[in-house]
């Protein structure tokens, strides 16, 4: 079980410190129900990523049931998805904005001062499973967990460590609501700013380090 943590760990922390789902759980924290929404967003989040891995795990233990080891398929998985997340390294690159320039938000994020609870709780789960770098990290990490050959025990708990991981991101701005209180809008707002503005870079650097990982990963593996 060790093995496979260690293996999933960098998969988990690119979740962790994608700075879009961080700064949505930032702004929930300026609404009126601002520790409602943004606990709820984080509960929807933890969630989503939960189900999505949960589901592929089986998905790919179903398909191959006996596999105590990489197979050959698992590593074009993770070959392939390496691949995309080069391409996708150089989309975030070319997007990222000039100096002087304001970086826009995401649609889903427009109207979230008016965010209550429930609809935090929905987008939180939404951003969670559906967000196309968590689903890529997803497979490759249900890839590993299948491939290691662990006991259904041992599985949901490798499974629970890699969504605590994912999520410390965005549980990190409500802690520190929870500690700072009022002090902590000086914080989230400096958060805020510098994530948004660096948000492309970031990416770019998470997508090109873990597309060399799993390119790695699924050359040695074919």
């Amino acid at each position: 079980m060790n093995g496979a943590i260690g293996a999933i760990l960098p998969l988990a922390i690119a979740v962790t410190i994608s700075p879009l789902p961080i700064i949505a759980e930032v702004l929930l924290l300026f609404t009126r129900q601002h520790v409602r929404n943004a606990g709820a967003y984080l509960a929807g989040f933890l969630v989503g990523v939960a189900a999505v891995l949960s589901v592929l795990v089986l998905a790919v233990s179903t398909l191959d049931p006996s596999a105590s080891e990489q197979s050959s398929g698992a590593a074009v998985v993770q070959l392939v998805l390496g691949i995309l997340l080069l391409i996708a390294a150089r989309r975030q690159f070319r997007s990222r904005p000039r100096d002087g320039e304001v970086a826009p938000q995401p649609k889903w994020m427009q109207g979230i001062e008016t965010f209550t609870p429930r609809r935090s709780l929905a987008v939180g789960a939404a951003i969670g499973a559906a967000n196309p770098k968590n689903l890529a990290v997803g497979v490759a990490a249900a890839a590993t967990i299948t491939s290691a050959g662990l006991t259904t025990g041992a599985t949901l708990i490798t499974i629970a460590l890699s969504v605590i991981i994912a999520g410390s991101g965005v549980a990190a701005p409500f802690v520190v609501t929870v500690i700072y209180r009022e002090k902590s809008h000086d914080i989230l707002d400096g958060w805020k700013t510098w994530l948004s503005q660096n948000n492309a870079a970031v990416m770019t650097v998470l997508f090109l380090v873990f597309s060399v990982v799993l390119i790695g990963r699924g050359v040695a593996g074919i």
